[in-house]
């Protein structure tokens, strides 16, 4: 198997989280990059390293005066403060792998929840176990919600024009105590998190997520985001 491209592994998505988080914390103190680097005592094109995400790497030391600066401790410069709770819109279509995690880090997402009915992939890594891997490496917790997958006797609508006759076909499947329950439990991670409703297709509109997206949001007043 081979090796994932550099700008996607675990160490440089790391990297991109500890740089966002640098430039959220300087932005919120509206300093100028030149002045965090000032107050850090470090160049400024080091700063812009480090906030880069890039393959170069900030060293301790550089990232003990940032610290310093930001007022807030190493653990609080690696991890973001809470995010704002919501939902996403995650299809993988025609995205690897490592770019698929890459956008779920860009977007801070705490929870994938996947909506397929089987979590299997003929694309490398979007499996359930391999992806459980990845996600488990970016930090982000994966859950598998099988009752609020579409049987394959209802793909067919979706695919070839008469959306709003699988849309309500699968509205009747949510009625169940599994399908439910699933949904309870959709509800109240997007009440306290950022968290990524999973499929196949990357047009929502032609995917049955688009109901599973709709009805939590009937439950509780979140956003639903497309993933960039």
């Amino acid at each position: 198997m081979a090796a994932p491209p550099l700008e996607h592994t675990p160490d440089h998505i790391r990297a991109r989280a500890l740089a966002q988080q640098l430039r959220t914390l300087r932005e919120a103190r509206g300093w100028s990059r030149e002045r965090l680097a000032k107050e850090a005592g470090i160049l400024p094109r080091t700063l812009a390293r480090a906030e880069s995400g890039g393959a170069i790497q900030p060293g301790f030391f550089t990232i003990g005066a940032l610290a310093t600066a930001l007022e807030v401790s190493l653990d609080d410069l690696f991890r973001p403060p809470a995010p704002t709770s919501g939902l996403w819109s995650a299809g993988y279509e025609g995205r690897d792998i490592g770019s698929f995690v890459a956008s779920l880090v860009e977007s801070r997402i705490n929870v994938v929840a996947d909506v397929r009915l089987n979590a299997i992939s003929r694309k490398p890594g979007f499996s359930k176990t391999r992806l459980g891997q990845a996600l488990g490496e970016a930090g982000i917790e994966y859950t598998h919600l099988r009752a609020l997958g579409n049987p394959k006797d209802n793909r067919a609508p979706f695919w070839d024009g008469r959306i709003s006759v699988g849309r309500a076909r699968f509205r009747s499947l949510l009625r169940t105590d599994e399908a439910q329950a699933a949904l309870d439990q959709l509800t109240e991670q997007a009440s306290r998190s950022r968290v990524a409703v999973l499929c196949f297709e990357e047009d929502q509109s032609r995917c049955h997520r688009h109901v599973v997206l709709t009805e939590v949001r009937k439950r509780i007043d979140v956003p639903a985001v497309p993933l960039a």
